[in-house]
């Protein structure tokens, strides 16, 4: 069973910064590839990022690339999203998923469909206030 638990959200003023990690537990972390995902209240889940597995390739949607980071540390087992230069409308819940597919073959559009991920972190909010 794969768990992957959220961190690091909270209440940033326009132009702050944060960073979410995301730590798993079970399964071969460094063999998924993992992605980011937002959801305001009334809105559908949102693309943000995703990361191959060894952490060489990376895809951001297009209203957070420039300010979004994503990275992994596979020896922690853990993914990260730095997030700079954060507007109001980034207000959202936050969650971390991961394609449970050993070595899956990476690909940008795919990865950012919800639908090919199998596991889903508990969320973390981000509220920025303008």
């Amino acid at each position: 069973q794969v768990q992957l638990i959220e961190s690091g959200g909270g209440l940033v003023q326009a132009g702050g910064s944060l960073r979410l990690s995301c730590a798993a537990s079970g399964g071969t972390f460094s063999t998924y590839v993992m992605g980011w995902f937002r959801q305001a209240p009334g809105k559908a889940r949102e693309f943000v990022a995703s990361i191959t597995q060894s952490g060489g390739n990376k895809y951001y949607a297009n209203v957070v690339k420039g300010r979004f980071t994503t990275s992994r540390d596979n020896a922690k087992n853990t993914v990260y999203l730095q997030m700079n230069s954060l507007k109001p409308e980034d207000t959202a819940a936050y969650y971390c998923a991961a394609d449970f597919r050993p070595l899956a073959s990476y690909d940008a559009s795919k990865h950012a469909s919800p639908s090919i991920y199998d596991y889903w972190g508990q969320g973390t909010q981000v509220t920025v206030s303008s």
